[in-house]
Formats: structure tokens, sequence, C-alpha cells
């Protein structure tokens, strides 16, 4: 097994890892690879595998090829538990809807049970009650104590042009949220909400893959790995996993032979 997929076994120690693949495609082989991996894994340990999806054509590249011939049979999908790191404020079939992608790109070719798939409603009018909601179905989902962040097997992200991850846009409120688990973010330069993941539970997860690929990536990927920090400018410098694994998945364009 190749040392980059054994790393993300065992004991939950924080480590960090870049991979530097040659294209899109490599990426979207990697990252399916590590999802079927520490699906096995997690189902084996604690009976199910509790994983939030992310938006964006690098994962959706993934999730394709999940639903594959070639690979949907390697996981036991009646024991996966799907949330979402973020969604717009838009209805499920809306194409700018993170679920309606996921949906059409893997879950409908696949076999999930419904109650497995736990969309975000971040459509409703009372999206702060939606987004409380959607906390403690985390809470019930990943068997949260009181007081304790919800604990995702995997949770998959990708970076904007911009530096920002899930919906934790540069100077926004949520970047500054300590306790909640999912929030309701307004962000300006769109005129409107976002429901997302927080930085606590992020930074819970057991394991975070971060895809980023494309030259439009190259100047946000330097300042967030070795750049000054100031994650209200570039919020992906908020990923630090308090004790677990972060794997970047980047491609040759968004580093441009940079040494990571």
């Amino acid at each position: 097994m190749l040392l980059w997929l054994k790393l993300c076994l065992g004991e939950r120690i924080m480590t960090k890892e870049i991979i530097v693949c040659h294209s899109q495609e490599e990426i979207f082989t990697k990252s399916a690879d590590i999802f079927t991996v520490l699906a096995s894994e997690a189902i084996a340990l604690r009976g199910q595998f509790t994983v939030a999806l992310s938006g964006g054509s690098t994962p959706k590249g993934m999730y394709t090829l999940l639903a594959s011939d070639s690979y949907k049979d390697k996981v036991d999908w009646n024991r996966v538990q799907l949330f979402w790191g973020d969604e717009r404020s838009v209805a499920p079939d809306n194409d700018q809807s993170n679920y309606r992608m996921a949906n059409e790109a893997m879950i409908s070719k696949i076999s999930i049970p419904v109650e497995n798939v736990h969309r975000m409603q971040a459509e409703l009018v009372d999206i702060e009650a939606a987004a409380k909601d959607y906390e403690n179905t985390l809470k019930q989902v990943c068997r949260s104590r009181e007081g304790e962040q919800p604990c995702f097997d995997l949770i998959l992200l990708g970076m904007g042009d911009d530096g920002h991850t899930a919906s934790l846009f540069p100077g926004t409120k949520a970047l500054r949220e300590s306790k909640r688990t999912v929030v309701v973010n307004w962000v300006e330069k769109f005129n409107t909400n976002r429901m997302t993941f927080t930085a606590p539970v992020i930074n819970h997860a057991r394991n975070i893959v971060f895809m980023a690929a494309g030259a439009n990536k190259l100047q946000p990927l330097k300042e967030v790995l070795t750049g000054e920090r100031n994650p209200e400018l570039y919020p992906s410098q908020l990923v630090e996993p308090t004790d677990g694994k972060l794997i970047w998945l980047v491609d040759d364009a968004a580093t441009d032979g940079e040494k990571y």
C-alpha cells in the first residue's frame, strides 16, 4: 500500500501531507482511493463512515469516479453517512446547489439509503433554524457527547481563488466562530446567505482532504501554505486539524514547480 494511504490510517495524530498530481484526473483517482480506504477502516472500527462532501468541479470528478463500476462496490454504502460542508441558499434542484451536483454525479448512481443522505436545507426562509437543526443532526449521527464537536471520519474541502473554503469567505463573520458547528454566513460579494461548517468542526475531523487544481489556485495556495498567517484574508489557513490528518491534493498548474 502506498505511503500516502498508510498515513490516512492508524492513530489520530496531527499530520499534514501535500501531494502534487500531474493532472486533475490523478486528483480524482487519489481522492477516490483515499475515500474507499478510509470508509473500510471506519466501518470496521466504528460501524459507520461519516463524511462531509464539498462543492466544486474537482470534487465532482471524484464523485463521478466513486459511482463508476470500478469503485462503487468497494464501499459499503449502507454504512456511509453523507453530509455537506456548505450549501447555497437555493432549492435542491437548482443548478447552483452542491447537493444537486453530488446527487447527479454520485448519489443517484449508488445504493445508499435515503436516510443516510443529510442535505443542508439552506433554501428555507428560516435558515437560522435550519442551521441549528443541521447541528443537531451532526451530533446525533456522529454520536457526539454534550459539549463536544462532532468528529467526522472525512471532510472534503475545495479552495476558491480568493482562498475561501466551504462557505468561509474572506472577511465574513463565520471566520470568528469558535463554538458553533454549523452557521449561517452572510457573503457580501454574492449578496446572499450561505450555510456552512465552521473551523472548529472541520478541525475536529479525523481526516481532511483539500483539493485545489488549476492555475487560478497558484497564488492563493502559496499564501495559504507559506504566507503570513491571515485567515481573515485567506480563510483556508483556518484548517489546522487538532488531532487528525490533513492531505492536500494539488495539480501541477496550482503549484507551478513550487516545493511545499
